[in-house]
């Protein structure tokens, strides 16, 4: 007995816990209405299990995992220059990520990947990098 593939994705939907993950686009800038070499959004609240896709809305950017801001067991990556990347985020956690030839420029973001406490900032960011940081986390902070 075939089953039709509509029904089953209605069922699976209905089963508790199961939800289908989602794809969330960050478009990375030069210049757009909330300033400089910016992601936008700069920050993402996603579930385990969904991914990102890194648009290069204007040119010259990139998107990698910051090495001090990465869950335990978190697999780095790092998209080329001009990359159209989607990657899927399965660790709970706080990623920090940057565009590599912006970094010191302040062109960071943050994402959280389900239940996340208090998100530690390194010693070792640029200054810049850690004042865009701290803006994030304050307009997150409840």
């Amino acid at each position: 007995m075939m089953l039709n593939p509509c029904l089953a994705a209605i069922a699976l939907a209905l089963v508790p816990g199961f939800a289908l993950a989602e794809v969330h686009e960050v478009g990375m800038y030069n210049r757009s209405e909330n300033g400089p070499m910016i992601y936008e959004p700069s920050f993402l609240a996603i579930a385990p299990g969904d991914s990102v896709r890194f648009i290069p809305t204007q040119p010259s950017h990139n998107a990698a995992t910051i090495e001090d801001m990465l869950p335990e067991g978190a697999t780095p990556f790092r998209s080329g220059i001009n990359e159209d990347f989607t990657v899927t985020f399965t660790l709970p956690g706080a990623y920090g990520i940057r565009c590599s030839p912006h970094y010191a420029m302040g062109m960071v973001m943050l994402i959280h990947v389900g239940e996340v406490g208090e998100t530690a900032l390194p010693e070792s960011l640029p200054a810049r990098a850690r004042e865009r940081f701290e803006a994030i986390l304050a307009d997150i902070a409840p």
